[in-house]
């Protein structure tokens, strides 16, 4: 992950564009450590988004591959690196914005719903995909998305790993706007700049009420996801998934 501090405002960029920034649990850990050490004295803005191509293609489905010994071992490598960057997302003090570059596949998703405000471009594509790798949704995916497109809409994007376009993204509410590419870079400017200007404590306690008061506690939902995630990451279906993915054939899930 590239890390830059751009006076005040905290940059974090998935840097594997050959990979299409498919995330690994480094660099979920990597992400979880920048934003549980932001704080508004330090920072106004983070800013996540992608190199190249693509915002991120979701979890490393080589890493993925190599199967946990038990369902245990699952839960605590889940726990202590995917499950943490959700923790950190949903409690930073400091406004996060997702400028949304290109494609937001499985995790990339996740990521941009847990993303205070979020922005694309016209021509990303988008996938809650871990159902076509025999997976539930991680990264918060349980937990926040829901919250920011509705259940039902919610159900259907996690059941199906459906790819839609950016204009649905929005009106689904998954993000705030889409743009045209080339005018991505500006509009997020303009957003991160009025957040700079703002009272980014204050900020930081709006984010904080409005999360408390969705009603069940983040522990207990987060908990309860990488339980499942647990269960998941040691079935066959995750087993045929990945190989059908890595053979690139389509999956036959019993």
């Amino acid at each position: 992950m590239n890390v830059h501090n751009d006076d005040g405002i905290l940059r974090l960029t998935f840097d594997r564009p050959d990979a299409l920034n498919a995330l690994t649990g480094e660099t979920a850990a990597e992400l979880a450590d920048e934003i549980e050490a932001a704080t508004p004295d330090a920072y106004d803005v983070i800013v996540i988004t992608g190199a190249g191509d693509a915002f991120s293609a979701g979890g490393d489905l080589e890493m993925l591959a190599e199967t946990p010994d038990t369902s245990r071992q699952a839960y605590e490598e889940v726990t202590e690196t995917f499950g943490r960057a959700v923790e950190a997302m949903l409690e930073c003090p400091v406004p996060i914005v997702a400028k949304v570059n290109g494609d937001a596949i499985g995790a990339g998703l996740s990521v941009v719903a847990l993303a205070d405000i979020a922005y694309a471009a016209a021509d990303a594509t988008f996938s809650c995909a871990f159902v076509r790798v025999g997976l539930i949704p991680d990264t918060g995916g349980t937990v926040m998305l829901p919250h920011v497109v509705g259940l039902r809409a919610a159900k259907e994007l996690a059941f199906t790993g459906e790819f839609f376009d950016a204009e649905r993204a929005a009106d689904l509410e998954l993000v705030n706007e889409t743009v045209p590419a080339d005018e991505l870079d500006d509009r997020v400017a303009e957003t991160v700049e009025r957040l700079a200007n703002g009272p980014t404590a204050t900020i930081g306690m709006m984010k904080q009420a409005m999360h408390e008061n969705i009603g069940r506690s983040w522990d207990e939902s987060l908990d309860y996801e990488n339980l499942l995630q647990a269960q998941a990451r040691t079935s066959a279906a995750h087993d045929e998934g990945v190989t059908a993915f890595l053979a690139d054939r389509e999956p036959e899930f019993e």
